[in-house]
């Protein structure tokens, strides 16, 4: 696998307002969840918070995730599962690719336009 960026038909999607300096994403939702298209081209801390559950796989680059007090590093092609409610948080490394389904419908608004 090659690293990339996102093709152009999934940056064409809404754009994720994300509350991290330095994180992009971009949203495909529907009635059951909301799908994530995130990338980092610097670090990121992503301080602890819970949501409802949480899948992931990284794409490209890596990402320290703490999940429940237990810290391990995730790589390209590699998963990841955060049940509902469990504290977690992460350190994003440069290069990070990775697509997130929340079970969260609303997990994140759409950035307006020009913001």
């Amino acid at each position: 696998m090659e690293s990339s960026e996102f093709p152009a038909f999934v940056r064409g999607l809404p754009e994720a307002d994300l509350p991290f300096d330095g994180l992009r994403g971009w949203l495909l939702q529907s009635d059951a969840g909301q799908v994530s298209f995130n990338e980092a081209d610097v670090e990121v801390a992503v301080p602890e918070h819970s949501h409802g559950d949480q899948w992931g796989v990284v794409i490209d680059g890596k990402i320290d995730l703490t999940i429940g007090g237990h810290t391990r590093t995730y790589t390209r092609g590699e998963t990841y599962f955060i049940p509902a409610g469990t504290p977690h948080r992460a350190r994003i490394h440069p290069g990070f690719r990775a697509v997130d389904y929340f079970a969260d419908r609303e997990r994140y608004r759409v950035r307006a336009r020009g913001a």
